[in-house]
């Protein structure tokens, strides 16, 4: 009761009250009807009796402080302080990342040939999907902008961001910033989020796919839609999109490496063609003299894991948070014809953010379809395929060059040896992927295809269809969802492979290792859990003279059944187990006396004389 009753207060006041002031403001307002057709009826009412409850409380604390209530002030100012954060966090977090996703989505029409009706009538359908799809589609593109904007950061003068809020500073506090601010600057601000994040989705997706449709009319639109006769289905579309593409690019470091180059490489060409140097990069003497003194500045660092004298715990968290990135204002040079000039970088800036929103959006695309069309033919594939292989191709290019530049001085013949060390590494790892990524994903899809979804989806009359591609799709995930478990289980043989191939690495892949300890076990127990039911039920059950009904039956449930033997002796051996620890547990509480440790001697031919062991008793 004492546990229920706070939390049934903090339900009344949070969510009981605001819903049905919001109730009755939309019904007396007339405006009941459009709620309604949001399919968002109880959120939106909710909303908007919270914005009901801010105005009331701001007006009920002028006037606590107009008559000078003190205490009903400050009360009436905590309570307006926690409505006021809350708003703020559902519009930063909920309503403005739900926007950018909403603009991205219409921004993006053209590209894959659909209509605003198209995404009505999916709204339609399902509002809740669809909004939460365009919410996390508008938090990705919020998440990936921010990241960017700590790239540049790393890279231009400290200064030149003014204008943005740095995530690294540990000064910044967004909930004292909410409290602290009045609405009308939290307004004017997100008002300004939308019109910059809405103008960069515009000059590098907007208006890209018009230059596309104009200069290459049959490369769009993107095909999205799967058809019957497609090898493949939305589910493993989607896992391997994030379980495999979205991984593998995204881990690499050289990635964010190439992208930080790039980014240095374009300020240091605008800056000298603009003559802003000073202003994009600082000085050059100052960074000539950073330069040299970052080895004795590493040095120190590693030397002293403990901040010196003087700097304090708040230096040092600084430290930590920027990772060793540029903080503060740094002074520069200001040439003539300065806003002049920073119009031209604006410029600049917009147009190298258009041929790079162009390269990416045709050539990852345009690379995997012609790679795809030798496999497929003239058949269509979802673009999903194409850009994942396009990205792949891209990615090894360009990893490719720069391994042969940085091998490039060494030598003709230490080039040899690393082709030839790599040609080895990459022969063991193909090996090692068609075993662990293809054969052992395939057979655990299948039997998860015959465990679990056959005998829930089609009936006993129908015959169950296997697409291998689909199956192996599943298996991926189901793979990494076992190696996950295992890796946070107890200490087991699995486990303990698993670790060392981890520990290994693939420039110290052990192929035979890996075949011995973990691909030939895997695959010898899923081999077995797919044909020892079949063989019972194709070849044992006939003999026994059961009719057809009965031999349908038994190859259609043997798998699920077997499951539930292994999962219940599972069970009964674990509860066993338990039980011999309890029963050990209460003979030793009972009829223990005392325990007594004992040195080990061994034991030898000759008699000779012993010490008395140390003992310890206890009672």
């Amino acid at each position: 009761f004492y546990g229920l009753s706070p939390l049934s207060l903090c339900l009344h006041y949070a969510a009981f009250c605001p819903y049905h002031i919001g109730h009755f403001s939309i019904v007396g307002l007339g405006f009941e009807e459009y709620v309604q057709a949001s399919h968002f009826e109880g959120l939106i009412t909710t909303i908007v009796g919270y914005v009901l409850l801010a105005v009331t409380l701001i007006i009920c604390h002028g006037l606590a402080a107009l008559v000078k209530f003190q205490r009903s002030r400050r009360l009436l100012g905590v309570c307006y302080i926690v409505v006021k954060v809350s708003l703020l966090v559902v519009v930063e977090i909920g309503v403005f990342p739900l926007i950018c996703g909403w603009w991205l989505d219409i921004c993006s029409l053209e590209m894959f040939d659909a209509t605003l009706k198209d995404r009505e009538l999916s709204f339609q359908s399902a509002p809740g999907t669809t909004m939460f799809l365009h919410w996390l589609v508008g938090m990705v593109y919020v998440f990936y902008f921010a990241s960017f904007i700590l790239l540049l950061r790393e890279v231009l003068r400290p200064g030149v961001l003014w204008f943005l809020r740095n995530l690294n500073d540990p000064d910044f506090n967004p909930v004292q910033e909410m409290i602290h601010l009045p609405i009308y600057r939290h307004l004017r601000r997100f008002i300004l989020s939308v019109i910059v994040f809405g103008s960069i989705v515009l000059l590098m997706l907007w208006l890209p796919i018009r230059i596309i449709k104009y200069l290459l009319p049959n490369f769009l639109p993107y095909n999205v839609m799967l058809y019957s006769d497609a090898p493949v289905s939305e589910l493993s579309l989607e896992l391997l999109l994030l379980q495999v593409v979205l991984p593998a690019l995204l881990e690499q470091g050289h990635t964010r490496q190439w992208l930080k180059g790039l980014v240095r490489a374009w300020t240091v060409t605008a800056g000298y063609l603009l003559d802003l140097h000073s202003y994009l990069l600082g000085d050059q003497e100052e960074n000539e003299n950073n330069a040299n003194q970052q080895p004795n500045n590493q040095h120190a660092r590693n030397n002293n894991a403990i901040p010196v004298v003087g700097e304090g715990l708040h230096a040092a968290h600084q430290a930590i948070l920027q990772q060793g990135g540029p903080v503060g204002f740094q002074p520069y040079r200001r040439p003539l014809k300065f806003p002049l000039r920073i119009f031209l970088l604006i410029v600049f800036m917009c147009i190298t953010l258009l041929i790079a929103s162009l390269i990416c959006l045709t050539l990852p695309v345009f690379a995997g379809r012609w790679l795809m069309s030798f496999w497929t033919g003239t058949a269509k594939i979802h673009e999903l395929y194409t850009a994942a292989c396009g990205l792949y191709v891209c990615w090894l290019t360009i990893r490719a060059v720069t391994v042969l530049v940085a091998w490039m001085p060494q030598g003709r013949r230490v080039i040899f040896q690393k082709v030839k060390e790599w040609s080895l590494m990459i022969m063991k790892t193909l090996i090692v992927a068609i075993l662990l990524a293809g054969v052992v994903p395939l057979l655990l899809g299948l039997l998860f295809e015959l465990v679990i979804v056959a005998p829930l989806r089609v009936p006993l009359d129908q015959t169950p269809l296997f697409y291998p591609w689909q199956d192996w799709a599943l298996g991926v995930l189901h793979a990494k969802i076992i190696a996950a478990i295992t890796l946070m289980g107890p200490q087991w043989w699995l486990k303990t492979v698993i670790e060392q191939v981890y520990a290994n690495g693939i420039r110290n892949i052990d192929l035979h290792f890996i075949i011995r300890k973990l691909a030939a076990p895997v695959i010898s127990v899923l081999l077995l859990s797919l044909c020892v039911p079949y063989i019972i039920a194709s070849g044992v059950v006939p003999l026994l003279g059961v009719t057809a009904e009965m031999q349908n039956l038994v190859q259609r449930r043997i798998y699920p059944f077997l499951l539930m033997v292994v999962v219940l002796m599972g069970i009964l051996s674990f509860q066993v187990r338990q039980f011999k620890r309890l029963y050990e547990h209460i003979k030793n509480d009972k009829y223990l006396v005392g325990q007594r440790l004992v040195n080990y001697e061994r034991k030898s031919g000759k008699q000779g004389t012993s010490t008395t062991p140390p003992q310890s008793s206890q009672e």
